[in-house]
C-alpha cells in the first residue's frame, strides 16, 4: 500500500501516452520498489522511530549495525553507527525527560549482571524451616553493588494509558504484581504492558489479608493468580507479593507448591507528593525495591505520571538508576 499511495502521488503511474509513457512508468515504479527494499519499506513513522514508535530514533539506527547488513561492515564502521546510535538516543531521552516534565533525565542502569546473584531471605524475615524446606525467600533488597534500585507497582486498580507511553518513552523498566479482581476490568492493558517488556507477576485473586485465612485457602488464592497469569499472558509467575507485605509460613509453602521461585517486598514507598521509608536512615541502597500502587487521583493527590515524576526526581537525585528487577532476580 505504501507504494501504491507514493506512486500516485508523484504521477508515475498515470502516464497512458503509449508504451514509451509505459516504460517509463515501469522503469519508475521499479526505482520506487528498489528504494523500498533498502529502507526495509518503513513507512516515514518507522524510518523516524527506528519502527518501534515512540522516541527511540537512536535504537532504529543501532538496529542497523546488527543482522546480515551489519555483518558486512568493518569494526571501524560498525563503532561509528553504534557512536551515533548512542548519542541520538540519549538526545531522545533528553527530550522525553522535558516533555514529561523531568527535572533531571533518569539515569541509565549498567549491563545486568551474566550471573544473577544469590537471593537469601532478609535476616528477620524469615519462618520456621525457611532453608531446610527450601521457601521462596522473603526480601527487600538484591544484593547488589551498583547504584540501581527496582522499581514495583501493585494490583492494577488504575489503568492509565499515559503512564505506558511515559514509561516507554523515558524507557524507565518496572515491574508488575497484579491482582485477579482489578485486572480483570480490562485485561487489555496489562497486554499492552506486557509487549512492552514488563514482566506481569502476582498479587493474588482478591488481595486478602493471607495470615487470617486457611492453608487451603492461601493455596487458592496464590495457584489461583498463577494459572490466571499463564491462561492470559502466556507465562507463569517465578515473583510473588503477598497483599500489605503480610504472610507466614503456610504463605511461603503454598507459594512454593504453586511455582514461585521469590517474595520480595520494599525498602521504600512512592507516592504523587512523598515518599515513605521502610529503613531507618529514611535513604536508598544499592538494590532497594520500590513499591507503588497503580493509583489516580480518585485514591491520591495526583496522577500515576506525577507518581513517576516524585520518585524519578528522588532516584535520579540520589544518583540511582532504574534496573529491571527480573535481571536480577
Amino acid at each position: 500500500m505504501p507504494l501504491v499511495r507514493q506512486t500516485e502521488e508523484r504521477g508515475l503511474s498515470v502516464d497512458n501516452s503509449g508504451a514509451g509513457g509505459r516504460r517509463r512508468g515501469k522503469m519508475m515504479v521499479t526505482v520506487l520498489v528498489v528504494t523500498a527494499i533498502a529502507s526495509g519499506c518503513a513507512t516515514p513513522a518507522e524510518q523516524e522511530t527506528g519502527g518501534q514508535g515512540g522516541s527511540a530514533r537512536g535504537e532504529g539506527v543501532a538496529k542497523g549495525v546488527d543482522g546480515a547488513a551489519g555483518a558486512l561492515l568493518s569494526p571501524a564502521e560498525k563503532l561509528r553507527r553504534e557512536q551515533i546510535a548512542a548519542k541520538a538516543a540519549k538526545v531522545a531521552r533528553v527530550a522525553a525527560a522535558r516533555r514529561w516534565g523531568l527535572a533531571q533525565v533518569p539515569l541509565t542502569a549498567p549491563a545486568p549482571p551474566k550471573v544473577k546473584p544469590e537471593i537469601k531471605a532478609r535476616t528477620g524475615f524469615e519462618v520456621d524451616g525457611q532453608v531446610s524446606e527450601g521457601l521462596p525467600p522473603v526480601f527487600t533488597t538484591v544484593p547488589v553493588k551498583d547504584r540501581v534500585v527496582f522499581l514495583t507497582i501493585d494490583d492494577g486498580a488504575e489503568k492509565d494509558p499515559e503512564l505506558l507511553r511515559m514509561m516507554d518513552e523515558l524507557k524507565i523498566p518496572y515491574s508488575a504484581f497484579l491482582s485477579e479482581y482489578l485486572v480483570k476490568e480490562d485485561y487489555g492493558y496489562f497486554k499492552k504492558m506486557q509487549d512492552r517488556g514488563v514482566a506481569l507477576h502476582n498479587h493474588t485473586l482478591n488481595h486478602r489479608y493471607l495470615p487470617g485465612l486457611s492453608y487451603r485457602k492461601q493455596r487458592y488464592e496464590i495457584c489461583g493468580q498463577q494459572a490466571n497469569i499463564e491462561k492470559r499472558y502466556g507465562k507463569r509467575p517465578a515473583l510473588f507479593r503477598p497483599p500489605y507485605g503480610n504472610y507466614n509460613k503456610d504463605t511461603l509453602l503454598a507459594a512454593k507448591s504453586c511455582g514461585v521461585k521469590a517474595v520480595p517486598l520494599w525498602s521504600a514507598e512512592a507516592f504523587p507528593d512523598h515518599m515513605e521509608w521502610r529503613e531507618w536512615d529514611r535513604d536508598l541502597h544499592p538494590g532497594d525495591i520500590v513499591l507503588t500502587h497503580f493509583r489516580g487521583r480518585g485514591d491520591w493527590k495526583g496522577s500515576m505520571p506525577d507518581m513517576i515524576r516524585r520518585v524519578m526526581k528522588t532516584i535520579t537525585a540520589k544518583g540511582y538508576a532504574v534496573a529491571k528487577l527480573e535481571d536480577y532476580v
